[in-house]
């Protein structure tokens, strides 16, 4: 192979060589400058979020930064928020992964007081059927809202069922699955706090 054919091989090689280090230097410039406007965001959604079923009323503090990881029945770590007034814990909120659904795992986000009493649920994630197994969320009914003030023994934990089943609360219209599953969700997420209690109030 002649010089003449050679060069441009080497020069289209060098061009392509420099334009993906320079497209990933652009990446990762793009990583770098966005990474805290993310971290921002997510910190807003779960404040959000914890607000929902967290009283503003009982806490002086951020929840998300004093937040506990304790283990779950099946070893995973799971984080707590706490609120706290005066350095004494008021209030906590965790994640709970109901499943059952009809389109799949419905994630749910729950408050209690220091005594297992719900101060608040709120369905954050799922794929129910709209116009029926979506019902669970609060900006669609107040259904969800229904559970607060409620706690293990009130109602008894055989009435921790939809009334279909022979429990106390409400099915939808047409879509029993659903609610079904949140309400199992519910109750499984107080036997948590049940279970782990001194080690989500534990404080320093």
């Amino acid at each position: 192979m002649s010089a003449a054919a050679i060069k441009p091989t080497w020069v289209h090689a060098f061009i392509l060589g420099a334009f993906c280090t320079g497209f990933g230097i652009i990446l990762a410039a793009t990583d770098i400058v966005t990474q805290d406007p993310i971290k921002e965001r997510a910190l807003e959604d779960k404040m959000t979020s914890l607000g929902l079923v967290i009283p503003k009323s009982i806490h002086d503090n951020n929840p998300v930064t004093d937040a506990v990881v304790v283990q779950d029945g099946a070893g995973r770590d799971l984080t707590v928020y706490r609120a706290m007034r005066a350095g004494k814990v008021t209030g906590l909120a965790y994640e709970v992964n109901a499943g059952g659904g009809y389109g799949g795992p419905i994630k749910l986000m729950l408050g209690v007081d220091p005594e297992g009493r719900i101060l608040g649920v709120r369905v954050i994630a799922h794929k129910e059927t709209p116009g029926l197994g979506d019902k669970i969320d609060a900006a669609k009914t107040d259904w969800i809202t229904r559970f607060t003030g409620l706690f293990l023994g009130n109602p008894p934990a055989e009435k921790w069922k939809v009334r279909k089943d022979g429990g106390q609360f409400d099915q939808f219209s047409g879509a029993t699955i659903t609610p079904r599953a949140v309400v199992g969700g519910i109750r499984q997420g107080l036997e948590f706090f049940g279970a782990n209690k001194s080690r989500m109030m534990e404080t320093r």
